[in-house]
């Protein structure tokens, strides 16, 4: 399978003409020489024709380029950006702006992320209404991150391990983890598998008699864990509570790192994202957010053969941006909600990725395990 992939980083889009940067014409560009001057044939006087030669002979015009330039003075206001990043943006908004959000975001952190998702952050007078740009108005700008690549990560080992540390233990870490980042972005895990296989199954009811032995069922529930199947119905109201105190308790020991990641994981997706509904809701779209995220517990385990097979109609429809908030530039309190919220679902990310790091780097050495998948990470068209 191919991965979902649009390859594009960070962007700042408007309903008119991308401002550019002023470009000098040079003596070789397209095998063109620039003009040298306009003189008259007869000896020079005082009324000859002046050189045009420093003389700008085209402009840019960039419908509601106002926005932008508000947005720059924001950013430097919220000490995301000084004079001299402006002139080394050669004095454009566009480059200024995607210059200020990403040293605000921060390089290293950035790159982790990339190595293991593809995020597309953009900012925007406009967003998509029936399939198509529609202009947000009222002197707004919309800021969202998209998912155009998808991490991946193999639990299974390190919930093994954990179960052989403490009965529990790795059932603890698997719902919290999955938990914690249900609350900020889209995920595939288990929970997605069991609900294909119920529609695949449907599907098989409601097809004809002689149809039905050409379905091939993943018995999604059968490939997890024996820790995972023992805990998926639980109801008692205070498992979570005593999942956190076995988790605390095992914090000093051997696999402390990942708890402590993980508690870290936790704490930033209890910080609510204020994101602006009225975004997704006005673009109609065909589809919740890609997934940020699949979590199986094998390598081609029954939940990644489903997302494989999900994955191949992914980018039929359009789907909502898996972060979005719409702002004002002239008011500081809104450009500083949206920077907060970029801000905490990035931090939130470094972190997860991180401990996906930690964790594969643990197998490939103690699990006798290879894990370079070639590519970072999703297997979806």
């Amino acid at each position: 399978m191919q991965r979902i992939r649009r390859p594009r980083t960070l962007c700042v889009r408007s309903n008119g003409s991308v401002h550019r940067d002023r470009e000098s014409a040079a003596p070789d560009a397209d095998r063109v020489t620039s003009p040298t001057g306009v003189k008259t044939l007869a000896s020079a006087f005082g009324q000859a024709l002046p050189s045009l030669d420093g003389v700008q002979t085209a402009y840019d015009y960039e419908l509601h380029a106002e926005l932008l330039f508000e947005l720059c003075g924001a950013l430097v206001r919220e000490g995301l950006g000084t004079g001299e990043s402006w002139s080394n943006c050669g004095e454009s908004a566009t480059a200024f702006v995607q210059h200020s959000i990403t040293e605000g975001i921060g390089e290293t952190r950035w790159n982790l992320i990339q190595r293991n998702a593809e995020y597309y952050l953009q900012v925007s007078d406009v967003g998509e209404q029936d399939g198509y740009d529609a202009s947000i108005g009222d002197g707004q700008l919309a800021l969202t991150i998209e998912c155009s690549g998808s991490g991946y990560l193999k639990i299974g080992p390190a919930i093994e391990t954990l179960e052989e540390e403490a009965e529990g233990l790795g059932a603890a870490f698997y719902w919290m983890l999955t938990h914690a980042l249900y609350r900020v972005m889209r995920i595939y895990n288990h929970d997605d598998a069991l609900e294909y296989e119920a529609r695949l199954k449907e599907c098989a009811e409601e097809d004809d008699e002689a149809n039905k032995d050409q379905y091939e069922f993943p018995e999604v529930e059968r490939a997890l864990p024996e820790c995972i199947r023992k805990t998926l119905k639980c109801k008692d109201p205070g498992w979570s509570l005593d999942a956190r105190r076995l988790l605390r308790r095992f914090r000093n020991g051997r696999y402390g790192s990942w708890i402590e990641r993980l508690q870290k994981i936790q704490r930033l997706s209890r910080l609510h994202l204020k994101q602006s509904r009225n975004l997704q809701q006005q673009g109609n779209y065909d589809s919740p957010p890609l997934p940020c995220v699949l979590i199986a517990f094998k390598e081609h385990d029954a939940i990644s053969a489903c997302f494989d097979e999900e994955g191949q109609y992914m980018l039929e429809g359009s789907s909502e941006p898996t972060v979005g908030v719409i702002f004002s530039p002239q008011k500081p309190e809104e450009v500083r909600q949206a920077m907060r919220i970029t801000n905490q679902f990035i931090a939130l990310n470094y972190e997860f990725f991180l401990l996906v790091e930690e964790l594969h780097e643990w197998e490939r050495r103690y699990a006798g395990t290879d894990l370079d998948r070639g590519e970072p990470s999703l297997r979806a068209a």
